[in-house]
Order: C-alpha cells, then sequence, then structure tokens
C-alpha cells in the first residue's frame, strides 16, 4: 500500500467528472435530426464527426486555442464535416449543421455528471488531512461554473483554472504554481487525471508522482512513450485500503 502524499493535483474533466463517450453522444444527437441528415446518414455523419474531432484535438496549437471557446471549435469541426459531405449530399445545409452543434454542444453539458466513487474520495482524503488542488485546463467561465455546478470550490485548498490563471497543463508553471499554493514540493505530491501527456508525461519532468486515471478501461495506448507511476480505473481506488 502507498502511503498518502502531503498534496495532490486533481484534473476535472473525464477525471472527477465524466463528460460522456463522444462518438456515442453523436449518434444520439444524429438521431434527433436522422430526417436531415439522408443521406449520407447518421451513422456515415458519426463516423466522419469522430474522425474530423480527433484529428482537430490532436494538434496541440488548435487544443489550446479550442478549448478556451469549446462551442465554437465544435460548430467549426461539424461545419467542416457537413461541408465536405455536402458534395455528396445536397440536403446537409449550413444551418442544420449550426442546429446540429448546438444541440451537440448543449447535450453534451447535459450529460456531465461525477464519476462513481470521486466525490467520496475527495472528501476522504481531505478528512485525512491530503492538500488538494483543483487544476484544470479551458475557459474561465465554461470551468467556473462546472465548479459550482457540482459544489466542489469548499473541497479544495486550491483552484486553477486555465483560463483565470493565464497558463495551463502542460506548462510548468501550471504545477509549479499549484504546489507553492499548497506549500509542497514535487516528491510530497500526486497528480491524478486522464491525459497521458497533462497528468502524467509533464508531471513526471518535475519529479511529481504521476496517477493515470484509464477510465475507458482501454490500457495504454500500444505506440505510448508514457509510463504512468500508476494506473487506477476509477478515483476511488485511491482511497481504499487506507488505515
Amino acid at each position: 500500500m502507498t502511503p498518502l502524499p502531503r498534496a495532490i493535483l486533481f484534473d476535472l474533466d473525464d477525471t472527477l467528472i465524466s463528460l460522456g463517450r463522444r462518438p456515442q453522444l453523436l449518434a444520439e444527437v444524429a438521431e434527433e435530426f436522422a430526417a436531415d441528415l439522408t443521406p449520407p446518414g447518421p451513422a456515415r455523419l458519426v463516423e466522419e464527426m469522430e474522425k474530423a474531432f480527433r484529428v482537430f484535438w490532436s494538434d496541440a496549437g488548435r487544443h489550446k486555442s479550442g478549448r478556451m471557446d469549446l462551442a465554437a471549435a465544435r460548430l467549426g469541426i461539424v461545419t467542416e464535416v457537413f461541408e465536405r459531405l455536402r458534395r455528396q449530399a445536397p440536403g446537409l445545409a449550413p444551418e442544420t449543421a449550426r442546429a446540429f452543434a448546438a444541440r451537440f454542444d448543449a447535450y453534451r453539458e447535459e450529460q456531465i455528471c461525477f464519476f462513481s466513487g470521486a466525490l467520496e474520495a475527495v472528501d476522504e482524503l481531505k478528512r485525512r488531512g491530503v492538500k488538494l488542488a483543483l487544476v484544470t485546463n479551458g475557459a474561465a467561465a465554461v470551468q467556473r461554473a462546472k465548479i459550482e455546478r457540482f459544489d466542489l470550490a469548499h473541497r479544495f485548498d486550491h483552484i486553477q483554472i486555465e483560463g483565470e490563471a493565464g497558463f495551463g497543463k502542460p506548462e510548468e508553471q501550471a504545477y509549479l504554481h499549484a504546489m507553492a499554493a499548497l506549500g509542497v514540493e514535487a516528491h510530497e505530491t500526486w497528480m491524478v487525471g486522464d491525459n497521458l501527456e497533462w497528468e502524467v508525461a509533464a508531471p513526471q519532468r518535475l519529479g511529481i508522482y504521476a496517477i493515470w486515471h484509464d477510465h475507458l478501461g482501454e490500457g495504454l495506448p500500444q505506440d505510448s512513450s508514457v509510463t504512468p507511476d500508476r494506473i487506477i480505473r476509477s478515483i476511488g481506488e485511491l482511497t481504499e485500503n487506507l488505515n
């Protein structure tokens, strides 16, 4: 059993709260628009959209700018796919693309919820005296709204939002600033999150113990060069078997 550290830095999205599985959410929204999507049909559209989302978010530069205005980023991706498919399906009108993007944006926000056991684990860690920081990327208003919606502020000793701080993961300053706010050093700190670069590789370079939240249960990608210090399937594992 690994003893608890003095401090833990937690990611928010897809770590404490679930954003849902994008392909599934896209499919559910596509069914709502099925009458407007033939041809090519909901299934083909979802396939093409998921590919486009993956390409967009795989680029670090696009990711940094896109996460500051998710609605605009999603609209751009959906519009690009509609325009490309319109060559074979003239019925995919620009107004349908805008309506689809708006519905997907709203629907994804509606589906956000705590991962099972995550809130209880955070409360138990706080009860045991572990210093806690929430370190999240994204726009200030969007992320702050989630923190208020899920009543998280009082559970953490430090809240750090990229859009408020002016820097975010994987910039070194993001981790150094959070640790300074908690009054701890790297060897006393864990980082917990779902992103292998932001919550594992970058913190490890500073000497932080990095825990990867494999919430999808898919394991490390075969081509991954990143090796987490620990892999968990649920946040609740952090407080299992404590004395």
